[in-house]
């Protein structure tokens, strides 16, 4: 008896269950789905530099403020909306009177980023769409030309931790790889058919993969048994291809953190993949293309790659534009993050930052 008429307090909701003494699944990540409950758990996954699941890390922001320099009122297109953590930062800083256009073709992401930045009202568009589009999206907004652009290429942390969109490499899944998941060609499916010889052109070109010939070599020769239809039977693949095991692996992370290298023997084969199913350099190549004429004079543009074809692309698109009058200034060399910045997110290393400025009086 507790001397009071009052009900006793509701005891506190039962954790969900799972093997072992730590939820490994990513659905059972219970106090990651619901961060602002377990606040401390968040802040103990950013302290050894994890990204809680369901989040997103923004990639060198203040260097994306410094470059881009938001104003009050001005419209700013942000082609990869992402998590929002970006656009979050821009929108305040436009505010009053901006508007933030955001683009992403993962419209399973992109509704939930809307419901994230609903407190920016109007100020806030958002188009599921490749970013490739950015021209007819602009028409369609009644503009024809924006104050910035900004288009981060990585890949988002939630499609990362998501087993069921094939992009991660620590829990098994369908080998999918489609951002837009109204795209027909899905990993497994480029798996089934590409030739060996495109397939070890591929790893090169599209993430310096130094294996990528044994690897092909090895995915034939695995597919010709039996069809690559799982994250985890393309790992194997790959880890075959190198000389080593899942075991070796992990007996190794410990050292591999502290010397700097976290990049996991497949990591590099996925990217490739990736960049193929979604066509991303052809949208990065339209997008370059098109960037200095739907920019105002004094405009600016800043783009964040992950691999050195893509900053390639961007490194040469920015020169031509100097000599061509079009662009006025633009970065000699990638911004990239910080030790600090890499240490909260390892995800950030290979991350380059490069912008360039619309030449003033050219319309």
């Amino acid at each position: 008896m507790n001397g009071s008429d009052d009900p006793p307090p509701p005891r506190p909701g039962r954790r969900p269950r799972y093997s072992g003494s730590h939820p490994r699944r990513f659905s059972e990540r219970y106090k990651e789905h619901a961060a602002a409950a377990w606040p401390e758990h968040t802040a103990h996954l950013r302290d050894k530099g994890r990204v809680p699941v369901g989040t997103h890390a923004s990639v060198l922001l203040q260097e994306v403020l410094e470059l881009l320099d938001p104003k009050p009122g001005q419209t700013i297109v942000d082609c990869t909306l992402g998590y929002g953590g970006h656009a979050r930062a821009l929108l305040e800083r436009i505010a009053p009177g901006g508007r933030l256009i955001g683009l992403d073709q993962d419209a399973r992401e992109l509704e939930k980023t809307r419901a994230r930045l609903a407190e920016f009202g109007d100020a806030l568009h958002v188009r599921a769409v490749r970013f490739a589009a950015i021209g007819k999206v602009l028409a369609a907004e009644g503009l024809a030309q924006v104050d910035a652009i900004l288009a981060d290429l990585g890949v988002s942390s939630m499609q990362l931790d998501d087993p069921a969109r094939g992009f991660g490499l620590k829990h098994d899944g369908p080998l999918d790889l489609r951002m837009d998941e109204r795209r027909t060609t899905t990993g497994a499916a480029l798996l089934r058919e590409i030739p060996e010889d495109e397939l070890a052109a591929l790893l090169r070109d599209l993430a310096d993969e130094p294996d990528a010939a044994a690897i092909a070599a090895e995915i034939v020769a695995a597919r010709a048994a039996r069809p690559i239809e799982r994250t985890q039977e393309l790992v194997a693949a790959v880890l075959r291809a190198k000389g080593t095991s899942r075991r070796q692996i992990r007996e190794e992370a410990e050292d591999a953190r502290s010397a700097g290298r976290t990049l996991h023997p497949a990591a590099r084969t996925f990217q490739a993949l990736r960049i193929r199913v979604n066509d991303e350099l052809g949208q990065l190549r339209e997008l370059l293309r098109v960037a200095p004429f739907v920019l105002r004079p004094g405009g600016r543009i800043a783009v964040i790659s992950f691999q050195s074809g893509e900053d390639r692309l961007v490194k040469d698109a920015f020169r031509r534009g100097l000599a061509e009058a079009l662009y006025e200034e633009a970065t000699s060399r990638p911004v990239r993050a910080s030790p600090e910045e890499r240490r909260f997110n390892s995800r950030a290393a290979s991350a380059k930052l490069r912008g360039a400025t619309r030449a003033a009086g050219r319309e």
